[in-house]
């Protein structure tokens, strides 16, 4: 049984290589096509994965759970998308993208329902907790699919375009969820969401492809003429689970830094998405739709600003790094603002949300293109699963974290150990300032 999936997952075959003529024509077509599914692929994981926090407040009063019942549910799904996207992106990087992400998409719908139909906490648990595990099928294939389709010299500009899935997806899940709730019931805020899930992952089993060289395209480092020739073979070996997760990851001291970093990072953008909301709500007098929109300006104020980072970080050789760190700095003073900004001014509260939305995601977007830059192609899924796991770990820790400090001392003392939190990414990132793409 397991070895028939394994087989099934594996990917596609390489078929003979086209005429040049044919190579001209579909190149393009085929590269627009993997974006566009990978791009609408996971802005689809979203609406599935962050819809819990748009109305953890209203599923507590329902239900009676506690702020640290809800800050245990954001913790354990963060531990879990950690281990999915590392353990799913090393399997990812053996597999075809179509069939992985489609059904890690199902999965995760089916999820959604069981957690609508279902009143217990420890099943909200337990469900949440294999939602995360399954959405780590969903970063992985995207990023082994760019890197098979896009050279190193463009991925700047291809992640930030990619990107604004996060925004979009992020944004619109904000409305959704707590529409849904409002004006159906909390349940509906996982049910909604789950039917386009459904949708999604058929549209992406019949529309995203493999390798170029799986419907008969050279390689995309051939097709831009990116490096010598003698190199095209060892660029396209395949490599072994030691050699993805030994070799590229773990004594890969670049792959190391750069998963720190997005340790505090995740810290900084999953605050105000998993708490956003509820310390709006319980400080600054917001409702339920109100809060939703918060989540929005959030994510939509990413949408310009990463691409834009994007196009410079290509433009200044890769210095993703860099570019990080200029992007950070903002951010400090805009939870300033939020720490100090009075009950009654929920206008003002938006903008600095938004102001974190448009400099939080170029970091987020490139420190994951950073891992892609200091690793193999054949090993994209391994590098940024293991980026992200330090990511989801940062989530994990503020998830609990905020939700104890807001508890036992006040949401004051939540802010201030988030401003800590981005003192110490602006620290390591000015390790990173020089760093450019290796080869």
């Amino acid at each position: 049984m397991f070895q028939a999936l394994r087989r099934w997952f594996s990917p596609a075959q390489t078929i003979p290589q086209k005429t040049q003529a044919e190579i001209e024509e579909l190149y393009p077509k085929y590269r627009f096509r993997v974006l566009e599914s990978t791009f609408l692929g996971y802005t689809t994981y979203y609406l599935v994965r962050n819809n819990f926090s748009p109305v953890s407040k209203e599923i507590g009063e329902a239900l009676s759970y506690s702020r640290q019942d809800i800050g245990d549910i954001l913790a354990i799904t963060a531990i879990t998308y950690g281990l999915g996207k590392f353990l799913m992106g090393a399997m990812s990087d053996r597999s075809d993208p179509r069939k992985f992400m489609a059904v890690g998409l199902f999965l995760t719908a089916i999820l959604n329902f069981a957690f609508g139909f279902s009143n217990s906490y420890w099943v909200h648990l337990s469900l949440w907790a294999l939602n995360g595990l399954v959405q780590g099928m969903g970063w992985p294939p995207c990023g082994r699919s760019l890197g098979h389709w896009y050279s190193v010299s463009e991925r700047g500009t291809t992640f930030a375009f990619w990107n604004i899935a996060h925004n979009i997806g992020g944004g619109l899940v904000g409305v959704i969820a707590s529409y849904s709730a409002a004006n159906l019931g909390w349940q509906y805020a996982f049910f909604v969401p789950g039917c386009i899930a459904l949708i999604g992952c058929v549209y992406l089993y019949y529309r995203l492809v493999d390798t170029p060289q799986s419907v008969g395209l050279p390689p995309i480092e051939v097709y831009k003429n990116d490096f010598p020739p003698e190199e095209k073979e060892d660029h396209e070996a395949e490599l072994s689970t030691k050699q993805l997760i030994i070799e590229q990851v773990f004594l890969n001291k670049y792959i190391w830094l750069f998963a720190i970093i997005n340790f505090f990072v995740y810290i900084i953008r999953y605050s105000l998405i998993d708490w956003g909301p509820t310390y709006l709500k319980e400080t600054k007098g917001a409702n339920i739709t109100s809060g939703g929109y918060s989540t929005l300006v959030l994510e939509f104020g990413g949408i310009g600003s990463t691409l834009l980072m994007g196009w410079v970080s290509d433009k200044f050789d890769g210095r993703r790094g860099m570019v990080s760190l200029l992007c950070i700095i903002p951010i400090f003073f805009a939870f300033l603002g939020i720490l100090y900004n009075p009950p009654g001014n929920i206008w003002i509260d938006f903008v600095l949300f938004a102001i974190i939305g448009l400099f939080i995601y170029p970091p987020v977007m490139l420190l994951g293109v950073a891992g892609l830059d200091f690793t193999s192609k054949k090993a994209v899924g391994t590098a940024a699963g293991f980026i992200g796991l330090f990511g989801s770990l940062g989530r994990t820790a503020q998830g609990k974290g905020l939700a104890v400090l807001a508890t036992n001392y006040s949401w004051d003392v939540a802010i201030y150990a988030i401003l800590v939190s981005t003192l110490v990414a602006i620290f390591l990132l000015a390790f990173s300032w020089n760093l450019k793409p290796r080869g």
